[in-house]
């Protein structure tokens, strides 16, 4: 069985919160991480930042629980896309972009979750659980995103945290597995405290109330987390912020991720 990932751990400007993220992420026994910076650019001021140096955060990474090996770090960008003008970054393939192991978009109409399912250069596509879904999910573009291998993310932290929000995420989510019927689905946690982070097993629990199947649900935090970073390492086969941690040198970016991520 794959490595247990999760990829969505939120990044602040508090490093040391961070740092405890992936040490509580590594106690539990995750044995990837994604450190997700978030842009949306509806915000004033909001500009694609480098991602955060593996180095800046530890000089001896923490050692997975159950394992003899460090955990392995990622950087992930998420763009928040709420006008067609925000993809364009996306399109051009920008520099900034390409520094990050994991590219996420987080369509908030049906056409732009369209366009992100059928033409963005993307690894991941990010689900809204926060609020009722604005549009229903369509078989033709979820058939399409599954065919260029992207991946389909629901975090389960604002389900954890209240009431209403639980009973989104559940209904949303089973709205998404009607369609696409568990494939290239990852479950994250969104964590921006140590608190919200729940061990693998407890996760795959999780995805039972969301429609997942018992293997899919094993397979969310972990082989398709996976397919999710292989994805963006054939996509931008390019060094990248971070890298250092999950590499091996002289081998391919496939051959590297196999080694190091199983």
């Amino acid at each position: 069985m794959a490595a247990f990932a999760d990829l969505d751990l939120r990044a602040g400007s508090d490093l040391k919160a961070l740092r405890g993220l992936v040490e509580t992420a590594a106690h539990l026994g995750y044995s990837v991480v994604a450190i997700n910076h978030i842009v949306d650019f509806k915000e004033k001021k909001q500009e694609i930042e480098k991602p955060v140096a593996v180095s800046e955060l530890f000089t001896t990474l923490p050692i997975v629980q159950g394992k003899s090996r460090p955990i392995k770090i990622l950087t992930r960008l998420t763009i928040i896309v709420t006008d067609p003008s925000h993809c364009n970054v996306l399109r051009a393939t920008s520099s900034r972009v390409r520094l990050y192991d994991i590219v996420a978009v987080f369509p908030k109409t049906e056409k732009l979750f369209h366009v992100a399912c059928t033409h963005l250069d993307v690894d991941l596509v990010c689900i809204t659980v926060t609020e009722k879904l604005p549009f229903y999910f369509k078989r033709p573009p979820i058939n399409v995103a599954i065919d260029r291998g992207l991946g389909f993310e629901l975090v389960y932290g604002p389900a954890i945290r209240d009431a209403t929000m639980r009973r989104y995420t559940i209904s949303n989510a089973l709205n998404l597995m009607q369609i696409c019927r568990g494939k290239n689905v990852i479950l994250s946690s969104a964590a921006e405290r140590p608190l919200e982070i729940r061990g693998p097993y407890d996760v795959a629990n999780l995805g039972l109330l969301f429609g997942l199947s018992e293997n899919e649900a094993k397979a969310a935090v972990s082989t398709n987390c996976r397919a999710v970073f292989l994805h963006g390492a054939v996509a931008r086969p390019v060094p990248m912020a971070g890298s250092d941690c999950i590499r091996c040198h002289g081998e391919s970016n496939g051959e590297a991720l196999l080694c190091s991520l199983t």
